[in-house]
């Protein structure tokens, strides 16, 4: 059976390096992006998920979600954006996210909602 895919879009490393840990371990295949650009240029392989930071360097969070939400070939994927910006409701209601998670976050709240939108 093959495993699962995650792709994972934040600027910053720690946290980049924290998600991949706890889904490598969950048994999950993880992807990473500083700046969710293979996102916005096409991506070889389409992810189960992808959770995408709002705010990184020279990229809009937002605006990358709303181009996966309009393209057919990966409107379907569900996308979760994490982040700490206050507005993230709107912004992921805005964007037609399907969910999101606040950061700081707990860990187990992480697992939840990956497991809600892959299994």
């Amino acid at each position: 059976m093959l495993k699962k895919r995650v792709y994972v879009a934040d600027d910053d490393p720690a946290i980049l390096e924290i998600i991949t840990m706890i889904l490598e371990d969950e048994g999950f295949e993880v992807e990473t992006s500083s700046d969710g650009k293979s996102l916005q240029e096409g991506l070889k392989v389409i992810p189960d998920l992808v959770l995408l930071d709002i705010r990184m360097s020279g990229s809009d969070g937002g605006e990358i979600c709303r181009k996966l939400k309009s393209t057919p070939d990966t409107r379907d994927i569900p996308v979760v954006l994490v982040s700490a910006n206050k507005d993230i409701t709107a912004i992921a209601r805005n964007c037609s996210a399907n969910d999101f998670l606040p950061k700081p976050f707990d860990i187990s709240e992480l697992i939840q909602l990956t497991r809600k939108y892959i299994l």
